[in-house]
């Protein structure tokens, strides 16, 4: 166990080291001069070339890149260069309230999409796995910030249940949990369904059945662990982009997450904040599939570690 998930471990490292060289040369390598930015449409060349010296902008990218690793290495993000505050700090502000978006969205999506699947192969060719797979295909075609506003309109506005936006309690946290994890929901479904009607075609399946193992001990104790497996991967998956493309989500219902803070970076192409919060969603997403490889193991004991 010890092997394999060092071996996992260093087999991601390319991919930190990778996202790493990516998210410099994206924010270096698009359009407009930060220091331009910085200084204000109508300063002069001095104060430009000013403020270019002093976010250290005026040496050559390999300086830049070395400075950045060296600093990144020390746990130093740098300052923002619009609130002159510690990335560090303004992540572990906002990050959190993300991760707390994910969760909530990502325990949704399992709580409704794996229950709906299972029923939707047990009844599988019936109106009732017609009517699931008609709502999991609205939920992937459906856009986040529709279905935002909708919610929105109906729950808070006209019903009154459900703050409109805004952190607070865990009030706030259902409609833009759910928004988020619509999508995914559907998703979860549709793979739960498919795993589960694989299984139930298995021999050892039709073989319990032929014994008489009652219907709900043979879905709970025989095909529902092993139809998980992929379900876990997807599960993992979707939970790694929650995270990244939860900018919507945020946006619509006012949430204080690293998503606002990283569109907010962008457009005033503030370089530190922006390098932060992608290295850091991008490192959650590489940590979670390394989560997700080992709970493999957990599920299906047939999966060896070596």
């Amino acid at each position: 166990m010890f092997q394999y998930t060092l071996r996992r471990i260093l087999i991601a490292l390319p991919a930190i080291l990778g996202v790493i060289v990516v998210v410099f040369a994206m924010v270096r390598l698009a359009p407009g001069d930060p220091a331009v930015m910085l200084a204000g449409e109508f300063a002069d060349q001095e104060t430009i070339e000013r403020i270019r010296e002093r976010f250290g902008l005026d040496r050559s990218m390999p300086a830049q890149f070395a400075t950045f690793v060296g600093n990144l290495a020390q746990g130093d993000l740098g300052r923002s260069t619009r609130t002159n505050r510690l990335v560090t700090e303004d992540l572990a502000q906002f990050f959190p309230n993300t991760l707390e978006l994910a969760l909530g969205a990502i325990l949704v999506a399992l709580a409704i999409g794996i229950p709906a699947g299972i029923v939707s192969a047990i009844k599988r060719n019936t109106w009732v796995d017609a009517a699931v797979t008609f709502v999991a295909l609205l939920g992937v075609s459906m856009p986040v910030f529709w279905f935002g506003l909708l919610a929105i309109l109906f729950f808070s506005v006209e019903l009154g249940w459900f703050p409109v936006a805004g952190r607070g309690s865990f009030a706030h946290l259902v409609l833009p949990a759910i928004t988020l994890g619509v999508s995914s929901t559907a998703i979860i479904a549709r793979m739960t369904r498919s795993s589960m009607l694989e299984v139930l075609d298995q021999d050892y399946v039709r073989t319990a059945r032929a014994k008489g193992v009652q219907a709900r001990s043979l879905i709970a104790k025989h095909a529902l662990r092993n139809a998980l497996v992929p379900v876990v991967t997807i599960g993992g998956l979707e939970f790694g982009r929650l995270l990244a493309g939860a900018v919507l989500t945020e946006t619509v219902f006012t949430w204080p997450g690293v998503g606002r803070l990283l569109v907010d970076s962008i457009l005033a192409r503030d370089y530190p904040v922006v390098q932060g919060a992608v290295l850091v969603i991008a490192i959650s997403f590489i940590l979670v599939n390394l989560l997700v490889d080992l709970v493999y193991g957990v599920i299906d004991p047939r999966i060896r570690y070596d």
